[in-house]
């Protein structure tokens, strides 16, 4: 590891092979830096942080810095992030919260670009892409392979499933189907995220099916919205992608589920 002289690594830091801590860097007692990581320069490290193998971390990020909560009081608490990991200028990405679970995740081979925001208690899944000034706020669960336009923010409690795309200056108060596109303030569904399941190359049958029970969720007319779900739970039983999705609506939330405008 070649640290730059005017870095300042403390005492306690844990710092693997192969990577470099560049000029004006601070890095905290708590870090855990994995093989290969690098800081850019003027980067500062808190708590207890753990960072994964070859993740880059440009200037001026501050990583592990205390929750932004009003009842936080110190506690020893966690931010985990993964392998190969972008972190551009600017970014911050809080630990969790003892009300919260104590931990914030980031997963492998996400690329935060400049000044995007992680909220403590955030669980965030791998590959996503997080644009500029892309803000989580607390308790927050990303899937993999989303992508956050530029600008847009996303309310605490909510889920972005995986595979969906949030549009640039979207304002997300709702949780978010996989697979699905939100735009607007406050966002609404615009249908599927084509594009980025093509980008994926996924095959065009599970697109298909993806479309045709989007259209049943949410643009049919038979029965209720519970009477259409199980009308997709039979329909496409075989089907991974679309049993995601009745998972997704089932389980886990907290916050009412985004619908498309009408």
């Amino acid at each position: 590891m070649k640290v730059h002289s005017t870095a300042i690594v403390e005492e306690g830091a844990e710092i693997g092979e192969g990577g470099a801590i560049g000029p004006y860097c601070v890095v905290g007692a708590g870090a855990r830096l994995g093989r290969g990581v690098v800081l850019k320069s003027h980067v500062v490290i808190e708590g207890s942080t753990t960072i994964g193998e070859r993740t880059i971390v440009h200037a001026f990020a501050v990583l592990g810095g205390p929750p932004q909560h009003l009842q936080y009081k110190g506690e020893e608490t966690r931010l985990e992030i993964g392998a190969d990991v972008m972190i551009r200028e600017h970014v911050t990405m809080n630990p969790g919260t003892p009300a919260g679970g104590g931990v914030t995740r980031i997963g492998d081979r996400g690329f935060f670009m400049t000044a995007s925001h992680v909220g403590h208690d955030c669980q965030v899944g791998d590959d996503v892409i997080f644009a500029n000034n892309a803000t989580l706020g607390g308790h927050v669960k990303i899937g993999d392979n989303a992508f956050l336009g530029g600008l847009c923010a996303i309310h605490q409690n909510c889920r972005v499933g995986a595979y969906a795309f949030v549009g640039g200056c979207a304002a997300v108060a709702c949780d978010i189907i996989p697979y699905a596109s939100a735009f607007g303030n406050h966002a609404r569904l615009g249908g599927l995220n084509i594009i980025g399941m093509k980008r994926r190359n996924m095959p065009r049958a599970s697109i298909r099916a993806l479309r045709e029970a989007y259209r049943l969720l949410f643009d049919g007319e038979d029965g209720t919205f519970r009477d259409r779900l199980e009308m997709a739970r039979t329909r496409f039983a075989e089907n991974p992608e679309v049993a995601m999705i009745i998972d997704f609506i089932e389980n886990g939330a907290v916050r009412s589920l985004m619908t498309p405008a009408r």
